[in-house]
């Protein structure tokens, strides 16, 4: 037999096996539990605010811009493996190749290319997600070791006072305090670790929202830093003290939600959870009404208190 009908049966048995190694693949990949309807999420949660599709949108883009990497820079490898590998006949030295420039250009600009474009998109969305409006309604989120309390800055029959003047807002900044409403005495509700959801059993206290109207969430924190993430909302935002963070959401799906501190904070960290109840707007009004009724009112302190410099330090509202 000739070397090159030898060298060729030799890479049979190499083919057969890739082939068998590609079939195993694709059986594990379609066996995983996975529908075609989980597929385009990726296993992300269904969203249930009219922002969360544009993150989600973003992660796909991000999936798939990886995937395809993926798939090409392991068909390079799988294909120099098979047609430039060791020839079982020929033992010389192949010819050594110091670089190609074709190659290198390759290898750096189409990385650089990448990332500008990854860099684009987030940026975009980054900044229309983080834009503030007028909201309907602002809820002052306090994280504390090892819970949450939730400060709903409303006008609520039956409370007395001024969201703009209460000392224990005293961590809010200005900037956030002139959209408060005139006179909001507020209400507010507090959890502990062994909180739970009157409804569903679930651990944690529970926020309250109305469906179809755009929600301020401003961010506050006791001690340490923690991170205020509602798992359908498809977004997380850190909570800091001495640090004011905020974004806004406009739920639209009514149901109850998880929601967990997503940094570690502390040995109970894993007990910082909270559920979020989206309902109609006039079940939203009747929970805050409720609130009062149980003496709830007023707002409970929000966390540490900035200094005079830091506190209008940013003074561009993002």
């Amino acid at each position: 037999m000739s070397p090159n009908g030898s060298d060729r049966s030799s890479r049979r048995p190499m083919r057969r096996k890739l082939l068998q190694v590609l079939t195993a693949g694709v059986v594990l990949a379609t066996a995983s539990g996975c529908t075609y309807k989980d597929f385009p999420r990726l296993g992300m949660p269904t969203p249930v605010t009219e922002e969360a599709p544009r993150i989600l949108s973003l992660w796909q883009g991000s999936w798939a811009a990886a995937l395809i990497t993926g798939a090409l820079v392991w068909g390079l490898i799988i294909w120099s493996v098979i047609f430039h590998r060791r020839s079982r006949t020929k033992v010389e030295v192949p010819p050594q190749t110091r670089y190609n420039m074709p190659i290198e250009a390759l290898y750096t600009v189409v990385p650089l290319i990448i990332v500008s474009v990854l860099f684009y998109f987030t940026a975009r969305d980054e900044s229309k997600l983080l834009t503030l409006s007028k909201p309907a309604h602002t809820v002052n989120v306090v994280g504390y070791q090892w819970s949450w309390g939730f400060n709903y800055i409303e006008n609520v029959e039956g409370t007395s006072g001024d969201a703009k003047t209460n000392k224990a807002l005293g961590a809010i900044p200005d900037r956030f305090r002139e959209d408060f409403p005139a006179a909001a005495g507020g209400v507010y509700d507090a959890g502990i670790p062994g909180t739970r959801n009157p409804q569903t059993g679930n651990p944690g206290p529970t926020l309250w929202l109305p469906k179809g109207e755009k929600v301020r969430f401003i961010l506050t924190s006791r001690d340490v830093i923690h991170s205020f993430w509602v798992v359908p909302f498809l977004m997380k935002q850190d909570v800091i003290p001495g640090h004011t963070n905020s974004f806004e959401v406009t739920p639209n799906h009514e149901g109850t939600f998880l929601g967990k501190c997503a940094e570690l904070c502390g040995v109970d960290h894993s007990r910082m959870l909270f559920n979020v109840k989206v309902v109609s707007p006039e079940r939203y009004q009747q929970h805050l009404k409720e609130l009062a009724e149980k003496g709830q009112t007023g707002y409970i302190p929000s966390g540490i208190e900035l200094t005079d410099p830091a506190r209008n330090s940013e003074t561009n509202k993002l």
